[in-house]
């Protein structure tokens, strides 16, 4: 598997990891304007993967509990935006 599929297949995990977090779900939602009928074909863009992973970074208390309950790393979520579409590190000098 090569690094961007690792990449997705961890987005994947984490999209499916909100959709089972009732609270956090809808803030979800409503943050990417996605719906729930969008989700399948959304979920095959690594753009849109990407945006998960965006979501999820956003609090470390977020992070902490997706990756106890898929038993990944805490750099794993960060790793993995890193190798989807706009995820590229800015260099300012």
């Amino acid at each position: 598997m090569n690094r961007q599929e690792s990449a997705e297949t961890i987005a994947l995990q984490a999209l499916g990891w909100l959709a089972g977090n009732e609270d956090l779900f809808p803030v979800f939602l409503g943050a990417t304007g996605a719906s729930v009928t969008d989700l399948a074909a959304s979920a095959k863009q690594p753009a849109f993967l990407g945006s998960v992973l965006d979501f999820l970074v956003m609090d470390d208390a977020w992070v902490i509990a997706f990756c106890d309950a898929v038993n990944l790393p805490y750099t794993a979520p960060m790793q993995a935006r890193a190798a989807l579409p706009g995820g590229e590190q800015m260099n300012w000098t």
